[in-house]
Formats: structure tokens, C-alpha cells, sequence
């Protein structure tokens, strides 16, 4: 008896699982995505914050050749 209590245990956890499955649209991860987004726009940020300084050196620097060849 034991084995068939621990059987039907088993399948009621996996029912609910797919409930929950179906239910949330077939995602468990939604907070695990906005984090990983989240992450992600930061990263962009970032890096396009050091490549405006850095082109805006060699910018400057152009202008400033441009300038004193004038």
C-alpha cells in the first residue's frame, strides 16, 4: 500500500505541476526573464556610455587638428 500511496502522490505533484505550467502560460521563469532583461539593458547602457566617451575623444581630438590646421 505504502507504493501506491507514494505513486499517486507523484502524479498529483506532476498534475499540479502542469496545472501551473498552463496556467502562467507555459512559463515558470517570468522573474528569472525580467532579471535576465534587466541585466541586459544594463549591459547596453554600459557599453554605449564607453563607446560616446570614447568617440567623443577622438572627436574632440579631430576638431581640435581641424581647428589648428585653420
Amino acid at each position: 500500500m505504502p507504493g501506491s500511496l507514494a505513486y499517486m502522490y507523484a502524479l498529483v505533484h506532476l498534475v499540479e505541476g502542469r496545472i501551473e505550467l498552463v496556467r502562467l502560460g507555459g512559463r515558470k521563469d517570468r522573474g528569472a526573464t525580467a532579471v535576465e532583461y534587466g541585466l541586459l539593458v544594463g549591459l547596453i547602457a554600459v557599453v554605449i556610455i564607453v563607446g560616446v566617451t570614447l568617440l567623443g575623444t577622438k572627436l574632440l581630438a579631430m576638431f581640435n587638428n581641424i581647428a589648428g590646421k585653420l
